[in-house]
């Protein structure tokens, strides 16, 4: 056991060695957050050199070390993925020495505080934004809310399925004829995340250049990302475009670009362009299809979907996969086969990229941050912490 422990231990050190330089060092960020959007806003600011401090309920802390199986430890593993080398307090917003002690904790160590509790929930214990933004004037404060700060639904409650279905996302997801069906990750919460480090990163940058006049208050929302990701749908039909319907694997802009089913498997065929499209009829021995009206124009091929689509794809079905990829890759027209999961972490490509990470414990291994600097990944930010590990950090918050 000794030598698991050193070994925990050496991993550890060169954890926090690789870490000492990266560009958010010294930043104390304190995470009010359950769930998914404000604690993956909170891995990606801890991921890039920060503090973050995480305050729990008591007992059940966040809802996320619940949401299993599978569990590492006493908390699912999801947790661990996205709450990696983050403290963890447990407070009692009723316990008033508590609540004061977070306070002055706040005041005395934080540059970045960020929410995602019911709006309000936090007004009546004064950890709200203008409260705190009041008493620290150089604080920014991130709440992350569901439908946004304004309107009629400002006030409710929602998850990302709620929010897939009620953005239109869910609309156009699948085939026609199918059932709805949710995008099965949970990409608004994960969205929101992202713009809320976006726009906390945007505050701490002004906020260095005019500290007298920079902005403090940043909001978010799953609406508002759900929004974002259809701008495209929602442009066009706003212009007059015909109501978006679902497209399987395709797209409604671009044709042809969409999954073909070959002899033994299936791979995504993305010929985004005229030139690429030229390419495409020429491997599979179609050469005198650009010249047809139909299908010299992007746009005629999207009119003409389902016209094109009955030439390519037994030409397409001939070939077995490899074939396919071979040929295509061979003249630069953006091809890849259709993997599981599995193939794609067994892949060398990503081992290649290093983005499958371990924690320094090693009993989680998960992706670390999409970004690289001068060449080199930031790595996991340490271990998933136990509920309530750093209490102590508020027996003395000055």
């Amino acid at each position: 056991m000794s030598g698991s422990l050193d070994t925990q231990d050496a991993a550890a050190a060169a954890n926090g060695a690789a870490r000492q330089n990266l560009p958010l060092s010294g930043l104390c960020v304190v995470e009010i957050g359950h769930s998914l959007a404000a604690p993956y806003a909170g891995n990606i600011l801890a991921q890039l050199g920060a503090r973050v401090v995480k305050i729990e309920q008591p007992g059940r802390g966040d809802y996320a070390r619940g949401w299993g199986p599978p569990f590492t430890g006493d908390s699912a593993t999801m947790f661990h993925a996205v709450n990696n080398g983050k403290q963890s307090i447990q407070v009692d917003f009723d316990d008033a020495l508590m609540l004061e002690r977070l306070r002055a904790f706040i005041c005395s160590h934080a540059d970045v505080v960020m929410q995602n509790l019911k709006t309000g929930a936090l007004t009546k214990y004064g950890l709200d934004a203008d409260t705190l933004t009041n008493a620290k004037p150089d604080l920014i404060y991130c709440n992350l809310g569901a439908f946004g700060r304004h309107g009629p639904l400002a006030s409710r409650p929602g998850y990302d399925p709620l929010i897939q279905a009620f953005s239109g996302m869910m609309s156009i997801l699948g085939h026609d004829g199918d059932e709805p069906s949710r995008v099965p990750v949970s990409i608004n919460d994960i969205g929101t995340g992202m713009w809320a480090a976006i726009g906390i990163l945007a505050a701490l940058a002004q906020r260095g250049r005019q500290p007298d006049g920079a902005p403090r208050i940043v909001d978010v929302s799953l609406f508002e990302t759900a929004m974002a990701w259809m701008t495209v749908p929602l442009t066009d039909r706003n212009a007059g475009g015909p109501a978006p319907r679902r497209n399987g694997s395709g797209s409604p802009n671009i044709a042809p670009y969409q999954v073909f089913r070959c002899a033994d498997g299936q791979v995504m065929i993305a010929a985004g362009n005229d030139a690429l499209f030229v390419k495409l009829c020429s491997v599979l021995g179609l050469q005198h299809l650009p010249a047809d009206p139909r299908f010299t124009t992007n746009g005629g091929r999207v009119e003409n979907l389902d016209a094109l689509l009955q030439l390519l794809e037994p030409a397409l079905a001939a070939l077995s996969v490899d074939d396919c990829l071979s040929r295509l890759s061979a003249v630069s027209i953006p091809c890849g086969p259709m993997q599981t999961v599995d193939q794609v972490l067994a892949h060398p490509q990503l081992a290649a990229v290093g983005m499958l990470q371990s924690t320094p414990r090693g009993d989680v291994s998960t992706m670390a941050l999409p970004i690289s600097f001068d060449g080199r990944r930031p790595p996991l930010a340490g271990n998933g912490p136990a509920l309530g590990e750093h209490n102590a950090l508020l027996a003395d918050p000055t």
